[in-house]
């Protein structure tokens, strides 16, 4: 068993309150949950209102399946017009 663990960090420029943020968010954690079969939450800087970082984990029988989930919905991140990449980790368990 593989655990696929992505840190992700977001500069949101056009949010000017914590209800902005969390609106940016929910839209962009259900697209990624509906399109893919991994978990994902704000795991930090819940009190900023530009700032964002969400926890994306997935599970599977091989390291390559992983990945390609991950890059993947990194892909969906890229592409979110409301936030910015700043950095991301992926870690292997």
């Amino acid at each position: 068993m593989i655990v696929g663990l992505c840190t992700i960090e977001l500069y949101l420029p056009d949010s000017h309150s914590l209800k902005a943020k969390r609106q940016v968010l929910m839209s962009l954690k259900d697209r990624i949950r509906e399109r893919f079969n991994v978990s994902i939450a704000e795991v930090g800087d819940q009190d900023l209102w530009q700032k964002a970082v969400l926890g994306l984990a997935c599970v599977a029988n091989e390291q390559k399946h992983v990945n390609q989930v991950l890059d993947q919905a990194m892909n969906v991140i890229r592409s979110a017009p409301a936030a910015e990449l700043v950095k991301f980790q992926i870690e292997f368990l």
